[in-house]
């Protein structure tokens, strides 16, 4: 297969407008140049500065939302595509959770780790984020806290939750803190 570009949120999330994020873009060689698209049209060109490319999106309007990836050309050829990044604007109601990580914030390789997103009002569901991955974990849940759990192999990283309310619309909260997984 061709060497995919990993696309991602930093930090991630929904985005309430007025907020702000950045589109990373990484890629592990060469050194050309990332064009980002969005809806299919193309918004900017970096050249590559290390492995990866940022974009970053400040004072967030409902124009941003969207569909996001990234393109690396060399010498004008697309030598690879990312997948999909679906960017979500809207209003933030709610405040945000609480996560936390049993047994602690330092694991041995191969442990496993429950994470715990506890929220102060019923909520829907949550999310759970690594930064770094485009996808979401939807958590499970236990009474009023929504848990995760797996053994670890590469999940170091820094980690965040987002829960929503499905009412007449869904409303989201704000994002979590964050917490940082160090796996030994």
């Amino acid at each position: 297969g061709t060497p995919t570009i990993s696309i991602f949120l930093k930090p991630p999330g929904v985005i309430p407008p007025g907020g702000s994020t950045t589109i990373c873009c990484s890629y592990q060689c060469g050194n050309g140049n990332f064009v980002l698209y969005k809806d299919g049209h193309q918004l900017h060109t970096l050249e590559q500065t290390g492995s990866r490319a940022e974009f970053p999106i400040s004072n967030v309007t409902y124009k941003d939302k969207g569909t996001y990836n990234c393109h690396y050309l060399e010498g004008g050829t697309v030598l690879a595509r990312s997948d999909d990044l679906d960017v979500i604007v809207t209003g933030i109601h709610l405040p945000g959770p609480d996560l936390s990580v049993v047994p602690g914030h330092e694991v041995t390789a191969g442990a496993q780790v429950i994470f715990r997103c506890t929220t102060t009002h019923p909520s829907t569901g949550c999310f759970l984020y690594l930064e770094g991955q485009i996808r979401a974990q939807l958590l499970s849940r236990e009474q009023d806290d929504y848990n995760f759990s797996h053994v670890q192999k590469g999940a170091k990283g820094r980690y965040s939750c987002q829960c929503f309310t499905r009412n007449a619309s869904i409303e989201w909260s704000a994002v979590s803190k964050t917490l940082d997984l160090v796996v030994r």
